[in-house]
């Protein structure tokens, strides 16, 4: 076990994978000498030469195109974007070829693609470059969507991604690259994607987050044991697949759910994970699922804007309070 930033546990990670398979290369802007804009490839241009580690165009459609190309070759292509905003550039790429190739050709093709990059708030790059997307990725059947909250975290799921014979959108969050955690040092180490992490244990309510709202909610749940309200806390960690049944279990013991996310809140995952709970745990519900997310309008570039905008600790705590009738 070794203490690695979520950042540092990436760029490990993909070096372990490029060393295992030579199949495995990376692509996207500065991804070579700079290291990406947050330091994820930093330096493995030295260890694997500029032909594994590539520089590209400012073109977001034109190679995620090119990744989808290699992966359908043969490659395993692991394509950097420097926001995840930017995703909206390749979309038909995304949705209408990497998602949909492998169907049209009666399983006979794999995509071995991971789209990897960051999103989120907490630096102020305003309505263009902190949104957070991952919902929209959700709608479209073939692709797999991952969401890692710590370090470890990353390591396993980004490995299990990068050996996915299947496309995998792999969001990380710009606030989580400096945090700190232990990572296992097995390079066979994975998380097996559709298997949610229950992170606290409680018997009061259920508060169900990702990314960075995990230690939002973590944070939250402490201040509500102080009061006596003991929270479980689970993160997806997958959003595609999803696993509904570690959540409808969790509800069926407390009887009530929170969920919190970065997502707008207006038809955000939260909302699916309200539904489904609702259609099969409806008789354990002592009340309406609460869904925290973002205020419907582009975000701000002022700080303190932003936090008006997004959901905070404090509204955590409110919501389940809210849930528990304390409000």
């Amino acid at each position: 076990m070794s203490i690695k930033t979520y950042a540092m546990a990436i760029r490990d990670t993909m070096a372990e994978e490029m060393r295992r398979d030579h199949r495995v290369f990376i692509m996207g802007e500065d991804v070579e000498t700079l290291g990406g804009v947050f330091g994820c490839t930093k330096d493995l241009y030295k260890e694997f030469g500029t032909e594994r580690v590539r520089n590209t165009p400012i073109s977001e459609a034109g190679f995620v195109g090119a990744g989808i190309g290699a992966a359908c070759a043969g490659m395993r292509p692991i394509v950097e974007l420097m926001y995840m905003d930017f995703t909206f550039v390749a979309m038909d790429q995304l949705l209408n070829q990497a998602a949909k190739t492998r169907y049209i050709f009666g399983g006979n093709a794999k995509i071995p693609l991971v789209i990897r990059g960051q999103q989120g708030i907490g630096r102020g790059n305003a309505a263009t470059h902190s949104q957070s997307v991952e919902t929209f990725f959700m709608h479209i059947p073939g692709l797999k969507v991952a969401c890692p909250s710590t370090p470890a975290d990353a390591a396993g799921l980004l490995r299990t991604a990068i050996r996915d014979d299947n496309p995998v959108m792999f969001f990380e969050h710009k606030a989580l690259y400096a945090r700190k955690g232990d990572v296992p040092d097995d390079p066979e180490y994975l998380i097996p994607f559709g298997k949610a992490d229950v992170k606290r244990a409680g018997t009061d309510v259920t508060i169900v987050a990702n990314l960075l709202y995990v230690s939002r909610a973590l944070e939250a749940a402490d201040e509500l044991e102080k009061g006596g309200i003991h929270a479980e806390v689970i993160d997806p960690r997958t959003l595609v697949p999803l696993d509904i049944d570690t959540i409808i279990k969790s509800v069926k013991k407390t009887g009530r759910l929170v969920v919190v996310h970065e997502a707008h809140r207006n038809a955000g995952w939260g909302a699916e994970i309200a539904a489904q709970v609702t259609e099969a745990a409806f008789p354990y519900l002592d009340a309406a699922p609460v869904r925290l997310g973002t205020a419907p309008c582009p975000l701000p570039f002022n700080l303190g804007l932003e936090n008006a905008a997004t959901p905070q600790v404090a509204d955590i705590i409110k919501a389940a309070k809210a849930v528990l009738y304390q409000a």
